[in-house]
């Protein structure tokens, strides 16, 4: 008995699956390579983001708010406010910009709050802390802060944050116009590096996007991010 005929349609229909599937993988591969590319490139900013040596004299420093845990500085913020803390004492800068809104983790004040009772209870008076309540990223951080300290007559600014946040954050300040300012990020002792790293990747990924939106007016300057 002979075999069935194959009919001139399914073979159609087979060739043409088949080049999709072969589309599909070609497209598939060059995401991959793009996509390993991109974090390669954010991984290597990231890790080779430098801060100034020594640290300049300041009219004021920014401390970017970090979460609140029941009302007061979790770990890593308190690295922050620490660190402010001894540009204070160093007698670098004698102001700060206290940034960050609620955090929606179970606390009752703002980051701003919770870090200028925190820098109050270590000896800077209250006077020498502009508190901006509203921001819940980082490009709000330094966006709100940006007309406080152009009221105070601030120019010469800091930006205090970790090392793993700082090639990010000058890159905001940089788009925001900051042009006397430099980022202070330090390494963290409590914080966990691979996870922050990562964690960095994606934030840093949402920034491009963003940044690109607001360049082409696709986005406004006020939406949250």
């Amino acid at each position: 008995m002979s075999p069935p005929m194959v009919k001139p349609r399914t073979k159609k229909r087979s060739r043409k699956k088949l080049r999709i599937f072969k589309i599909s993988m070609r497209f598939a591969i060059w995401a991959a390579a793009f996509a390993a590319f991109w974090f390669g490139y954010l991984f290597w900013l990231i890790n080779n983001y430098e801060m100034p040596k020594p640290i300049p004299q300041a009219d004021a420093a920014i401390v970017l708010g970090a979460a609140l845990w029941n009302d007061v500085p979790s770990p890593g913020l308190k690295e922050r406010l620490d660190y402010a803390l001894g540009l204070y004492k160093q007698g670098i800068t004698q102001h700060f910009i206290l940034t960050g809104g609620h955090d929606h983790n179970g606390s009752t004040i703002t980051e701003a709050e919770g870090m200028k009772n925190y820098l109050v209870s270590k000896g800077i008076p209250a006077g020498q802390l502009i508190l901006e309540n509203d921001a819940r990223s980082t490009y709000e951080n330094l966006l709100f802060s940006k007309p406080l300290a152009k009221r105070e007559g601030w120019n010469n600014l800091l930006i205090i944050t970790h090392d793993y946040h700082s090639a990010r954050s000058a890159d905001i300040a940089r788009y925001l116009g900051y042009s006397n300012s430099e980022v202070i990020g330090f390494k963290s002792q409590v914080l966990s590096v691979s996870k922050n790293q990562t964690r960095e990747l994606f934030a840093f990924t949402k920034w491009k996007l963003d940044s690109l939106l607001l360049r082409i007016g696709l986005q406004s300057p006020d939406t949250p991010f």
